[in-house]
């Protein structure tokens, strides 16, 4: 009996042993991977939204690779020229969604087209460059529908003198960038001026879809301001 007794305990402080040697080993691994390190680009100054980073801006910053993120910037050079989304705080890591290099123009797959007038039923005169807006089609032609599920966004939004429409004092796109829904609010409020041509990022196939429906002039699109932009703009407000 105390033979067995003694294999027993034997055996159980023989696994216990192997299980603590483990579990040792999986600590150094761990502190050994924390301890590995990667440089991160950061700003050595603060950045306020709407600027355009310079290469004398940035710097580096030393983490830990358990801290990293593919969405974290390793060389200054491709951040050159891009315009500051969000503001950025001193020796904070820059993200890939805090910056952007042409806001407003079209992604690989669309293109910015000028909507004809003739296309228009109505716009809303609350749209501003930057902001997203949905499309209706109205018209005996067809039955009154959303035109496309998603929203798009707008490049520009212009007067008859070909003026870019905003608040000179306290831009949209400013109040945008800064994730300011009462300056965003304020600049549509107190811009001046009638929307005489709307330009739009569209895909190839979502502009067919439109100039077909609407060349023969019994169709037209009601483009209409969608609550999305501000959804973006608190979303990022609150992501900092």
């Amino acid at each position: 009996m105390n033979r067995k007794r003694h294999i027993w305990v034997t055996a159980s402080a023989a696994v216990l042993s192997g299980l603590l040697v483990y579990g040792v080993y999986v600590l150094q691994l761990r502190q050994v991977k924390f301890q590995e390190t990667v440089n991160v680009v950061v700003p050595v100054r603060f950045i306020d939204a709407g600027e355009r980073l310079t290469t004398d801006m940035l710097g580096v910053k030393q983490i830990s690779k358990a801290s990293y993120v593919p969405e974290m910037f390793l060389h200054a050079e491709e951040m050159d020229g891009m315009e500051v989304i969000v503001p950025l705080g001193v020796n904070e890591p820059l993200l890939s969604w805090k910056v952007d290099k042409f806001r407003l123009l079209p992604s690989r797959e669309q293109a910015t087209f000028q909507i004809p007038r003739d296309y228009v039923l109505s716009v809303s005169n609350g749209i501003r460059a930057g902001d997203k807006v949905m499309l209706y089609l109205s018209g005996e032609a067809v039955a009154s529908a959303r035109l496309f599920a998603e929203s798009v966004t707008v490049a520009s939004v212009k007067t008859s003198g070909n003026l870019e429409i905003d608040d000179t004092s306290n831009s949209n796109l400013m109040s945008l960038a800064n994730s300011d829904k009462e300056g965003m609010y304020a600049a549509r409020r107190n811009a001046n001026g009638m929307i005489d041509s709307v330009n739009l990022n569209l895909t190839e196939a979502q502009w067919l879809k439109l100039d077909s429906i609407c060349k023969g002039g019994n169709s037209k699109v009601v483009i209409a301001y969608s609550s999305e932009s501000l959804d973006i703009a608190e979303a990022k407000g609150g992501a900092r």
